[in-house]
């Protein structure tokens, strides 16, 4: 007796081609077609879920150098006078300070530059 797929097969094809909706093409309608497009989408999305991460920190060391040198002072000195005078706040929050309140940012600068 030979066994038949059934519901399984066609739940899987279901499944895949869900996920290849908004693809254009045969990537979106023909399952082998739509099956390697979405293998390389979710591959892609793993990898880039990480690159966020470290675009983001780019972005924020970025911005918190240009706000620093205009104090006179340059990125790694500045970090490690925060660190030396135990100013706990991350970079995140730094470069949104530098972008959004430079009269706050200036006293964490000033507050730096005593440690030193």
């Amino acid at each position: 007796m030979r066994i038949k797929r059934g519901n399984v097969l066609r739940k899987r094809h279901k499944k895949i081609l869900k996920l290849a909706k908004s693809f254009k093409g045969a990537r979106s309608r023909i399952f082998k077609v739509a099956n390697t497009a979405v293998m390389k989408k979710l591959k892609y999305q793993y990898r880039d879920r990480r690159h966020l991460k470290r675009n983001m920190r780019r972005l924020w060391i970025v911005r918190i150098n240009a706000a620093v040198r205009q104090h006179g002072l340059s990125y790694s000195r500045f970090i490690n006078a925060l660190k030396t005078s135990n100013v706990a706040i991350n970079r995140k929050m730094l470069a949104d300070l530098a972008v959004n309140e430079p009269d706050a940012f200036s006293i964490i600068v000033d507050t730096a530059k005593a440690s030193k």
